[in-house]
């Protein structure tokens, strides 16, 4: 319990300011990569903060449930969804506590959730793996170890990072619909900015 609570408490802190840390636009590759979450869907946007891609997704036609540990990241996200004018299912989540419902949502989004450590990421891939339906599909963006180069986001730990056989074993049996690593600028308010080593992946389970 006083885990969950300094982790709450450590993104309260993040996200107490007026200023949306991560921008309000959504993450580039989701906006890119989105038509493969069709019109109507259940999504689930796994530590979504303040909201930016749950927004888009709702925005999108997709009916959004929008998970953070952080209240005050949820009620940035109601704000953002309210002068958008979208509905968001907010739910406060402790990824290391969270009971991930079975066969529940058509997809996943998963942007920059590089908190969490080897185990913790263990859990929540295998949560993930769970809470799909079968033919559901995964968005999912990380950094790359060389990112602690760059330094333009992200904890300073590299084995927070993924890599391509990484994400390879840990959906394995999936149809690797894409997985890409490469270095680009991006610019997401004043928490993600500069040149950047990415990764995306793009999996569906198996119907």
């Amino acid at each position: 319990m006083a885990d969950t609570l300094d982790r709450a408490h450590f993104w309260d802190e993040r996200f107490s300011n007026e200023d949306y840390v991560f921008g309000t636009e959504p993450n580039a590759f989701l906006k890119r990569e989105a038509h493969h979450i069709p019109n109507g869907s259940r999504v689930l946007a796994v530590a979504d903060g303040e909201g930016r891609n749950g927004v888009f997704l709702a925005e999108q036609g997709c009916d959004v449930v929008s998970t953070d540990i952080s209240e005050k990241g949820l009620a940035k996200a109601q704000r953002l969804a309210d002068e958008r004018d979208v509905s968001l299912q907010l739910e406060q989540v402790d990824l290391a506590q969270y009971d991930w419902p079975e066969n529940t949502f058509d997809a996943v989004a998963a942007i920059f959730i590089q908190f969490a450590a080897p185990e913790l990421r263990e859990r929540i891939f295998e949560g993930i793996r769970r809470t799909l339906k079968p033919g559901g599909v995964l968005l999912l963006e990380g950094y790359r170890p060389k990112q602690l180069d760059y330094g333009t986001g992200g904890p300073p730990v590299a084995e927070n990072m993924y890599t391509e056989a990484l994400l390879r074993e840990a959906f394995e049996g999936w149809d690797i619909v894409k997985l890409e690593s490469y270095d680009a600028e991006i610019h997401e308010g004043s928490g993600h900015g500069g040149m950047s080593a990415l990764i995306d992946l793009v999996a569906r389970r198996p119907a």
